[in-house]
């Protein structure tokens, strides 16, 4: 059986109608498996989006590609700095 990968906004929305189906009074159990995902799964969501809302998830996915980007410009600038250093004695 193959896996499916939930987008964070997708999430979002099956935890929002988790919290509507827990309030009219079914089983935690049974409203975990009518979101169709196993109950590590459920709870790990809970802990990642749990009081998020879908424009804050999208905004919260914007700025980890943001910091993605930032980190591999500070890496290459990080490797040029001794390249550089050395160009300035003339040890080439």
């Amino acid at each position: 059986m193959g896996t499916k990968r939930h987008r964070p906004e997708d999430v979002v929305a099956k935890l929002r109608q988790a919290d509507v189906l827990i309030a009219q009074g079914q089983s935690g159990a049974d409203v975990i498996r009518s979101l169709g995902v196993t109950e590590v799964t459920y709870y790990r969501w809970r802990k990642e989006f749990g009081g998020l809302k879908t424009d804050q998830v999208r905004l919260m996915k914007g700025l980890e590609v943001e910091n993605q980007r930032l980190r591999k410009a500070i890496a290459d600038l990080t490797l040029d700095k001794p390249i550089l250093q050395e160009a300035a004695r003339g040890n080439f």
